[in-house]
């Protein structure tokens, strides 16, 4: 009967766990959680043998971070915990469409001039405009082309080319 009620204590013990994370008490319930678990390991030493005890041991420790994983997954879901955390946009597709990034991603692709030396971060200037970047590898100087490569979160990301060829541009792509 007395281990019934160790293991008893050692449930409820697992619960206050989880309660402490949807009733936030400042450690109240953690302590209680602790306590109770304490207690009812420390009786099925005394109540039981010394393999009963190991093994109720052994099964707290394995039990408890389970118990807690558990907790926080299913913690978002509930009211408190919805109100508590913030969710972020769904996806970068949010970030893409803001106007300023609009423009942005009109220069994939686009060949431009390092105005400043690109440690990563500099400028460059892409068809008389110029635009933050950050360079992809090491510093490129001053007045190198560089080719725009990608467009992640409102930052532009270049690569240092060799001139390209003026010849082979079509002019009807330049903005007017």
């Amino acid at each position: 009967m007395e281990l019934t009620w160790a293991y008893l204590l050692i449930i409820l013990g697992l619960a206050l766990l989880a309660a402490e994370l949807f009733f936030p008490t400042g450690g109240v319930l953690f302590l209680a959680s602790a306590f109770a678990v304490a207690a009812g390991v420390v009786m099925t030493f005394f109540y039981g043998d010394a393999a009963t005890g190991l093994l109720t041991l052994v099964g707290v420790f394995l039990a408890g971070p389970m118990v807690t994983w558990a907790a926080v997954q299913l913690w978002p879901r509930t009211a408190w915990g919805r109100r508590l955390m913030q969710t972020g946009p769904e996806e970068d597709a949010t970030v893409a469409t803001m106007p300023v990034n609009l423009e942005l991603e009109l220069l994939r692709g686009h060949y431009g001039r390092a105005i400043s030396d690109l440690r990563p971060a500099g400028a460059v200037e892409f068809d008389g405009k110029r635009a933050d970047v950050m360079s992809e590898g090491p510093l490129i100087p001053a007045g190198s082309w560089v080719k725009c490569i990608d467009v992640r979160a409102a930052k532009v990301f270049v690569r240092k080319v060799e001139a390209p060829n003026l010849d082979k541009i079509n002019l009807d792509d330049l903005p007017t």
